[in-house]
């Protein structure tokens, strides 16, 4: 996080919050609220004001990609072994067990402070909730300000010499200003011949010919959804995609 005219007691507020958010939200953690959740499929549960923000915004993720960015991924990434934080290593994989995951919106229900999941359905709110969250933090810093989140950026205004905030995209460094980024990958969470980006249509990760989309749109959550459909999509359809959707992308083989 940086920020122009922010303290760092407000900077440090504003680390606290992430961490505390991010613990709620996590699926790694059997008492985080996403985890209440999931364990709770089939019946009403009262949500936070958070949680209920960021449920509505993986519904508006399903819609924009078409269904590509689909939270309803979780059974599929514990059968690929991705069951903790990889740092404390992958579980076997039971690949047999992934499957097509269903569409979203016929599995999640949100209401005002409650959301229902349908039985033997999980979610993995993964890359939406660190966009969203640096979306958020970004606001709550000021106006100007770059909160990254996991490589989620969102910068608002001139920045440090009032020509915007630098950033890296694949060897070419990018002015943000008032704009999100975000990058999606294969390089990266690899463990033996798997990955973790999943494909919701079949439920086994993605074998498109693209490795990675970097996007620069008006939100980092926009980025985000815009950056994992084009990578789905392949080169094919990624390029129109990209030009329809983002303000900048930078795509890979």
């Amino acid at each position: 996080m940086f920020g122009i005219g922010v303290s760092r007691a407000e900077l440090a507020q504003g680390e606290f919050w992430i961490r505390v958010l991010g613990a709620r939200v996590t699926r790694f953690s059997k008492c985080s609220e996403l985890a209440v959740l999931n364990r709770s499929a089939g019946a009403w549960v009262d949500v936070s004001r958070e949680m209920e923000e960021l449920l509505r915004e993986a519904l508006r993720a399903y819609e924009l990609s078409a269904g590509l960015v689909n939270a309803a991924v979780l059974p599929s990434m514990l059968a690929i072994g991705y069951t903790r934080s990889l740092a404390e290593g992958v579980s076997t994989a039971t690949i047999e067990d992934a499957r097509p995951a269903p569409p979203l919106t016929e599995v999640l229900a949100v209401r005002s402070r409650r959301a229902r999941l349908e039985r033997e359905c999980g979610l993995d709110l993964g890359g939406i909730a660190k966009g969203w969250m640096a979306d958020r933090l970004s606001v709550q810093l000021g106006t100007n300000v770059l909160a990254n989140i996991g490589g989620d950026l969102r910068a608002m205004g001139p920045g440090p010499k009032g020509d915007g905030w630098p950033v890296g995209f694949g060897g070419v460094t990018v002015m943000l200003c008032d704009q999100g980024a975000a990058t999606s990958s294969m390089r990266r969470r690899r463990w033996g011949e798997l990955h973790h980006l999943i494909d919701p249509r079949t439920g086994l990760p993605s074998t498109s010919e693209l490795q990675e989309v970097s996007v620069v749109a008006v939100t980092g959550c926009d980025a985000e959804i815009v950056a994992k459909t084009a990578l789905l999509l392949g080169p094919e359809l990624a390029t129109a995609y990209c030009a329809a959707h983002a303000q900048a992308s930078w795509l890979s083989r």
